[in-house]
């Protein structure tokens, strides 16, 4: 019998691409598809879905997350496949604690998801190693240190060096000097700027 599958993404063109991955095969059938993620654990709760295909970015918010969390109180045995765009290096974590099955990088062509539909389905779970690099500026994602990036993560509210500094747990020297080095890395004129493309980028996102 065929595995059961919801698909759940605001944009339509990505619906589509997934509902096509799911009825070119044989092996899954489409039982729902939905645009908004809190219809995804109702919809769960009340219809036999064996795996859902889920999008992590709604509106700007990765309330993905809050979905999944929602699937996995209200039907357990449902598996979840996360699929975004946006390489924010906070989410491969997230998404194990909660129990997430696999993690898929959006990409053009069926193979490499139904592939990861499978894997899933037999019981395996999925994850890239690494988030994609990119470039920000003069520098790739890799070159910047794990705290610079919570640093910038939070450069992003606004917030002053003291006000970040208190939240992470540092100096307002230290946090100075984070983004005094991202600066040099980046070649970007000003903190601003940095924030700016940081956010444009994905490669951080403050809820």
């Amino acid at each position: 019998m065929p595995y059961r599958v919801l698909i759940v993404d605001d944009q339509r063109m990505a619906r589509q691409l997934f509902e096509n991955v799911v009825v070119s095969s044989e092996n899954y059938t489409l039982v729902g598809s939905l645009d908004a993620a809190e219809d995804a654990a109702p919809f769960c709760a009340v219809s036999q879905v064996d795996l859902v295909l889920m999008d992590l970015i709604f509106v700007d918010s990765p309330v993905g997350f809050e979905a999944a969390a929602a699937i996995k109180r209200l039907s357990p045995r449902t598996k979840i496949v996360i699929v975004t765009s946006m390489p924010e290096v906070s989410y491969l974590q997230r998404a194990r604690e909660l129990g997430v099955e696999s993690f898929w990088y959006k990409e053009v062509g069926e193979e490499p998801l139904l592939a990861l539909m499978d894997c899933t389905m037999a019981g395996e779970s999925v994850y890239p190693d690494v988030t994609p690099q990119l470039m920000l500026g003069e520098a790739s994602s890799a070159e910047l240190t794990e705290r610079e990036l919570e640093v910038l993560r939070e450069l992003l509210t606004g917030a002053t060096n003291g006000e970040i500094g208190e939240k992470l747990g540092m100096s307002e020297r230290t946090v100075k000097t984070h983004i005094t080095r991202m600066l040099e890395k980046t070649g970007f004129k000003n903190r601003t700027v940095l924030a700016i493309r940081a956010r444009m980028s994905g490669l951080v996102i403050n809820e």
